[in-house]
């Protein structure tokens, strides 16, 4: 066992003395270790509880002849960061996380792994690091949030409560009717309800293999969602009992492959999932050794239909409706059907094909999840826009466009989120516009903020089909509209983003895939000459850190390690 590094032989003897200190008797040190990767932290909604959830997973894991560990990440609540400097630390966690986790792992030897994830970039932080350590590793999120109901009983979510501050600001609704919203748009634990960030990546986990059937969809809180914790940390011992070579078989590196990242991405397009997901499962293939570039998205949405639409999609359809449709096995099975859209012979961590996984699913409220011969669009839920204004790529979520696929307006410029947020409250965004957002990408943020409070805004003062947003940074999985981020290179790297004024033409053709500026390339050669990108000052340690070391959104925002 590769524990047996820190705990067999003469010379062990101190190591075994430290190991008894918190508990270990004589019989352990024949077992296997399992490191349990927990995130419980009390501030996040789909957090506070997870110490209840390893507490059963470790009773499981004894109660199967190993010995776990319990240790903890980090974990920053998105929705809480929103619209302040706090958003700054979000996704640059991402890779204190997947440093915490290659840390722990490697230094004590830990045989096999199970993560226990949930929320925003928690889930990609765990799985890089595990990608780093690559010993066979179950992952098993804490679960999604219920959906809530307004007093008469509409469905609403957190993206309800972001829009309905617009409303407000807009004087469509009441004091009293936005306390409602605020009440009930989360009223449980687990991760935010809609197809947002979180959601999307617990789902792609199955799509990947690296977690069991219904990981993406069976509610937090719920006693199905124990028994999957059990089943996860039963197997999780079954691999790490294996014989060596056996053993790697699983691997992480082994099953999270290739093909994996590529199931991901085609399951991401057949349900709308978030933006984010891009950024992350960049950064997830690089620490997979996987060659996968951004324009390969394209390739992939091209073939795959988006056959479920889940808020915030306009939809009221959320995770439990996706469950009881018959989950994410369901759409990869109605997937399937076409024959390529999924590589059905990749193993997953419960030791089965893709294929053997989904071979007696199907969707059982098509009303829910379409069939293929019926999607929502005969493309996926995710496009990559390229022109002169983004040279290597920007991201749109074309499920959740609600106006025109094809737009043309004048810029209106901001050089920060609050910039910005202050004057589409002051009316200064008008129908026809193009809200451009900037210094807001990994560098320039740094740390490339959410943008869920300006396009919230823009949705609820009655813009959201009548205005379009680009940024260098990011957005919410709860964000819709004609929102487009990502845009590389960014502003503080000298991208054309940076050199916009009020005013510039810019054209939007979400199936030509284009993104670009009515400017020549003299007109923009001129104004480069008399451009400095703003640096803002800065009084974080880890953020001067993270700027330093940060690529752009279009390599998944990775720190650059080939500097060292």
């Amino acid at each position: 066992m590769r524990s047996d590094e820190v705990k067999k032989g003469h010379s062990r003897a101190p190591h075994r003395s430290l190991f008894r200190a918190t508990g270990l008797k004589d019989e352990d040190f024949d077992k296997p270790f399992i490191g349990v990767a927990n995130s419980f932290i009390e501030i996040i909604p789909g957090h506070f509880f997870l110490d209840k959830v390893s507490a059963i997973i470790k009773e499981e894991i004894k109660a199967n002849g190993c010995v776990p560990f319990e240790f903890n990440t980090i974990g920053v609540d998105d929705g809480i960061a929103m619209g302040h400097d706090g958003m700054l630390f979000s996704l640059p966690s991402r890779e204190i996380i997947a440093n915490s986790i290659e840390t722990v792992m490697n230094a004590h030897k830990l045989d096999a792994m199970i993560a226990i994830p949930n929320c925003d970039k928690i889930v990609p932080g765990m799985i890089m690091g595990a990608l780093r350590v690559n010993v066979p590793t179950v992952f098993v999120s804490g679960g999604p949030m219920a959906k809530g109901y307004t007093k008469d009983g509409t469905p609403i979510d957190l993206a309800t409560a972001f829009e309905a501050v617009g409303k407000y600001e807009n004087g469509d609704i009441t004091a009293d009717e936005l306390k409602d919203i605020e009440c009930n748009a989360c009223p449980s634990g687990g991760s935010c309800s809609g197809m947002f960030t979180a959601n999307s990546m617990n789902t792609l986990m199955e799509a990947m293999g690296i977690a069991l059937p219904g990981n993406g969809t069976i509610l937090a809180l719920t006693k199905e969602r124990e028994e999957l914790y059990r089943k996860a940390a039963r197997r999780v011992c079954e691999l790490a009992k294996l014989d060596l070579e056996q053993k790697k078989k699983y691997n992480i590196k082994n099953i999270l492959n290739e093909n994996a990242v590529r199931n991901a991405f085609a399951v991401d397009m057949a349900m709308g999932g978030s933006s984010n997901t891009v950024l992350h499962m960049l950064a997830i293939a690089k620490e997979a050794g996987v060659d996968f570039e951004l324009e390969d998205i394209n390739t992939i949405s091209k073939r795959v239909s988006h056959i479920a639409k889940i808020s915030p999609s306009l939809s009221t359809v959320h995770m439990q409706d996706i469950d009881k449709a018959g989950g994410v096995s369901a759409v990869m099975a109605e997937m399937s059907k076409r024959g390529d859209d999924i590589l059905a012979d990749n193993l997953t961590v419960t030791g089965e094909t893709i294929k053997e996984r989904i071979k007696d699913a199907h969707i059982t409220d098509t009303n829910i999840i379409h069939t293929i011969d019926n999607p929502y669009s005969e493309v996926g839920g995710l496009a990559i826009l390229y022109g002169n204004l983004a040279e290597q790529g920007a991201v749109i979520k074309t499920a959740g466009i609600t106006g025109d696929r094809v737009f043309t307006g004048t810029a209106v410029c901001f050089n920060s989120q609050d910039e910005a947020i202050a004057g589409i409250i002051d009316h200064k965004v008008k129908a026809g516009d193009v809200v451009v957002i900037r210094y807001e990408g990994p560098k320039g943020g740094p740390g490339m903020q959410e943008m869920l409070a300006p396009t919230s805004l823009i949705m609820g003062m009655g813009l959201g089909d009548k205005v379009a947003l680009i940024t260098d940074g990011r957005f919410s999985g709860a964000t819709r509209g004609a929102s487009i981020g990502h845009v590389s290179p960014e502003a503080a790297e000298g991208g054309v983003i940076g050199l916009l004024k009020d005013g510039d033409v810019i054209h939007i053709d979400v199936d030509k895939y284009i993104l670009s500026v009515d400017l020549t390339f003299e007109e923009l050669a001129e104004r480069r000459d008399h451009f400095v990108p703003i640096k803002k000052e800065l009084n974080s340690s880890w953020l001067k850190q993270y700027r330093a070391l940060v690529t752009n959104a279009s390599s998944g925002a990775v720190l650059n390690t080939e500097l060292f």
